[in-house]
């Protein structure tokens, strides 16, 4: 590999503009390719990045790649990461890794028995907003920690996506498409999940797109809409979470750690550089605390140049695919909780990944 990661692009819809923005200033990156069923768009792309303009086939077998960035809709994840693995290529996906833990193991596995690693988003807990916060929790600012409340809502992403299809497909939703960033977050903050319980539904609201050259498209719903669920992890925590494509207005808290000297704020974690700011006993007012961990300035993309870096150093790379499979389990997991109304044992673990120090860049430890 001579220190760079090859890397060719499948999939350049939405999402890619903000792995084109960082990946040209990223170590151990080098961009060669894009690919996309429309090849009129990749070819558009391909021109404004410099870079050439492939078919999917193509792109997946060309020996100059090292590794694949699939950035495709959910329901493709697997189809394109299994190929890129039989072709000896490395694979960074979008998240969620696959829509059920079922058809996500056999890709896992074939990237073990290859020697090949796979990573997946969301990246954005190595920014400062997430790892400050790991970093005020791990020095006991709060005590010891009790447990977590997340509640994300919004009435639904047709109001500014111009297809919005997907969403309301197997592997959108507002659990598939916005848990993974809190769901990450508190694998990272609180340490592996081993069961969950919850509670689905859905609402009757017709829904339409709003923007966009398909405004007015009626848009059919395959998904529950509102999902809350507990999540009990190793540690002996619990971690409270709703997430809602229903909710017009809420004064709840995004997100919040509890622990028996105070509580930390946690920033969005579908960012990568909110401020922290925590309330503790012996300093009863919130205030925001410095920045203390994780990469400065990050944006998507610098998880795939960790991984880069790890496979260089042979060491774990942190948005690992082992860490989105455990998150994908907790999301089927509290679905099957909620449509069955029972309690999940999770079968999956992962360690909380190496924390990101203040300072560090994508190609440092």
């Amino acid at each position: 590999m001579g220190g760079t990661l090859r890397v060719g692009i499948v999939g350049v819809g939405n999402i890619s503009a903000q792995y084109f923005e960082h990946i040209p200033s990223l170590p151990g990156l080098k961009l060669i390719a894009v690919a996309d069923m429309n090849e009129a768009r990749a070819a558009e792309v391909a021109a404004e990045q410099g870079v050439e303009a492939l078919s999917v086939d193509a792109l997946l077998e060309d020996p100059r790649i090292d590794a694949v960035l699939n950035l495709t809709i959910p329901a493709a994840h697997i189809a394109i990461g299994t190929r890129a693995l039989e072709a000896g290529k490395h694979v960074y996906g979008e998240k969620p890794l696959a829509l059920d833990p079922a058809e996500a193991a056999p890709m896992l596995e074939l990237a073990r028995a290859r020697g090949l690693r796979v990573g997946s988003a969301p990246d954005t807990v190595l920014g400062t907003g997430i790892q400050t916060a790991r970093q005020v929790l791990d020095a006991g600012t709060i005590g010891d920690a009790v447990a977590a409340a997340v509640h994300w809502s919004a009435p639904g992403h047709e109001r500014w996506h111009p297809a919005p299809q997907f969403y309301y497909q197997p592997g959108g939703g507002p659990l598939f498409d916005m848990a993974p960033y809190y769901l990450t977050s508190l694998v990272t903050l609180l340490g592996p999940v081993v069961r969950v319980s919850g509670g689905v539904t859905r609402s009757t609201r017709a829904r339409t797109v709003a923007t966009g050259p398909q405004a007015g498209a009626a848009i059919p719903v395959d998904v529950d809409t509102h999902v809350s669920a507990i999540l009990e992890h190793a540690g002996g925590q619990t971690s409270t979470v709703t997430v809602s494509f229903e909710v017009w207005a809420s004064r709840a808290p995004l997100f919040e750690l509890y622990g028996t000297d105070g509580t930390i704020a946690v920033p969005d974690p579908n960012r990568f550089s909110d401020p922290v700011e925590v309330w503790t006993t012996s300093e009863p007012e919130w205030r925001e605390v410095p920045v203390s961990g994780g990469f400065a300035d990050a944006g998507r993309g610098f998880g795939l140049a960790d991984m880069a870096h790890a496979i260089e150093t042979d060491r774990p790379h942190r948005a690992s695919g082992e860490l989105a499979f455990h998150v994908l389990e907790i999301m089927d997991a509290i679905l099957r909780a909620g449509q069955e109304h029972r309690v999940i044992e999770l079968t999956s673990t992962a360690p909380r990944p190496e924390a990101v120090p203040l300072g560090a860049t994508p190609n440092t430890w």
